[in-house]
């Protein structure tokens, strides 16, 4: 089946061409298609659905509406129900401050991150320092890339419960980062903590190809509605690792008040903290059925042309002198990456053009991108060569209520502290490429 992607645009998102936006953020959020809204309405104007933790009618209703929910998640992202549940959170954020919180540091065992994370998982270390584990991180290459991670993984007793956290796909750079580390890091006696925030918008999970003990997803991101609603895909033995430092109403099955005495449900639904929003739940498989009824692979497909058309266009771009106007992190090429692309804006003289004022041109065109450090400093301080020394100084001469980015820089002697960001998505068309390189032309000399 072929799919025309203007004409869906124009059906299912015709909002941004009625209102002149040019929408480039997907990695912060995808955008929700009309049909979607529209469907859950009706849903929800033709039901009625209580409180689940109950047994009358309407309860009963909504908790058979969100297994199967759960059933479809695990259909969607080719889990089998006997190896993965499905926990509900606020969103991926949720997800990693879930298992981080819940996860059985100790002395002498290991938290192992790359470099190239969101600041959700650079977090847990907090957990992991508390409980006197090791924190490493595995650093950036060439590229934005990491060649190998067994020498960083290596020697990890296994007698302890050791954690790898990396992302399928970057939120800086849009590296695609080898899903076969998962297997390989397992066998080197770590669970495995897959954040697939960035990836799943544009990408297939097939969790029977791939076993990570954990994955992260937020739907906002993956189809726009519903927001505050994402979900932590476990395997069962590795949630039963987990041990939760408190416990609420929805965790349990049973708390005696004078006694001091609980006992909590032996499923995910001991991680889900008080009553689920259910409502909002209720539109995920809306959202499903929008991209299946697309197809994973012609999405991808999709938003890969218009990525290697921007990279070509960066490259294109010179000053009247010849010297280039665009300098990208990351690769330069689409092998191996997503459709998020980071760069700055170069003056004549290599000198880079502050990128507040590529975001107030970009505004003033009514052209939503991304600027700033994008949540994940380690891919950010590789990218623009922050020395640790330097960066561990000028933080200490800072407080959170006087720190401001532009003092940041100038005590890096005025190194870059931010990048612009570009991504598309499933409403993304030519049309939104060109407007963009149009903002970036009037850059030049």
């Amino acid at each position: 089946m072929q799919i025309d992607f203007d004409e869906l645009r124009e059906r299912e998102f015709g909002r941004l061409d009625a209102e002149g936006h040019v929408y480039l953020d997907f990695t912060g959020s995808g955008l929700y298609s009309e049909s979607q809204i529209r469907r859950h309405a009706e849903l929800l104007s033709h039901s009625v659905f209580g409180n689940p933790h109950s047994r009358n009618p309407t309860s009963l209703a909504a908790t058979r509406m969100v297994d199967g929910v759960r059933e479809r998640l695990l259909e969607f992202f080719n889990a089998d129900p006997e190896e993965y549940e499905v926990v509900f959170t606020l969103n991926a954020t949720g997800a990693l401050k879930l298992v981080g919180e819940a996860y059985p540091f100790e002395s002498g065992s290991r938290f192992v991150l790359t470099a190239d994370n969101h600041n959700s998982v650079n977090g847990i270390r907090e957990y992991a320092a508390a409980h006197q584990a090791e924190v490493r991180y595995i650093p950036l290459e060439s590229g934005l890339r990491i060649s190998s991670v067994r020498e960083s993984l290596q020697g990890a007793d296994r007698d302890r419960s050791n954690l790898f956290v990396y992302p399928a796909q970057s939120n800086f750079s849009g590296v695609k980062h080898p899903m076969e580390w998962i297997a390989e890091a397992q066998s080197l006696g770590y669970d495995v903590f897959l954040d697939a925030a960035a990836f799943a918008p544009t990408s297939a999970v097939d969790l029977r190809m791939h076993h990570p003990d954990f994955v992260a997803f937020s739907f906002y991101k993956m189809f726009g509605f519903p927001t505050g609603v994402g979900a932590l895909l476990a395997r069962r033995d590795a949630l039963k690792k987990l041990r939760r430092p408190w416990f609420c109403g929805g965790t349990v099955r049973f708390v005696s008040a004078q006694p001091g005495v609980q006992l909590s449900h032996v499923n995910g639904r001991a991680f889900e903290d008080g009553t689920l929003n259910f409502l909002d739940i209720a539109a995920i498989p809306l959202g499903l059925d929008f991209l299946e009824r697309i197809g994973m692979e012609r999405v991808n497909a999709r938003v890969m042309e218009l990525t290697s058309a921007l990279l070509d266009e960066l490259h294109g771009l010179r000053h009247s002198d010849g010297a280039p106007m665009i300098c990208i992190y990351g690769p330069d090429s689409p092998a191996g990456r997503g459709a998020t692309v980071a760069f700055n804006v170069l003056h004549p003289d290599g000198r880079l053009v502050d990128f507040r004022a590529v975001e107030e041109r970009a505004n003033q065109a009514n052209l939503s991108l991304r600027t700033g450090y994008f949540c994940n400093p380690g891919a950010a301080e590789f990218a623009f060569e922050h020395p640790d020394d330097e960066i561990r100084r000028c933080a200490s001469t800072f407080t959170p209520e006087n720190f401001t980015i532009q003092q940041f820089s100038v005590c890096l002697n005025r190194r870059p502290v931010g990048g612009v960001r570009v991504s598309f998505g499933i409403a993304s068309t030519r049309s939104d490429l060109d407007r963009l390189i149009e903002v970036l032309n009037s850059f030049g000399d």
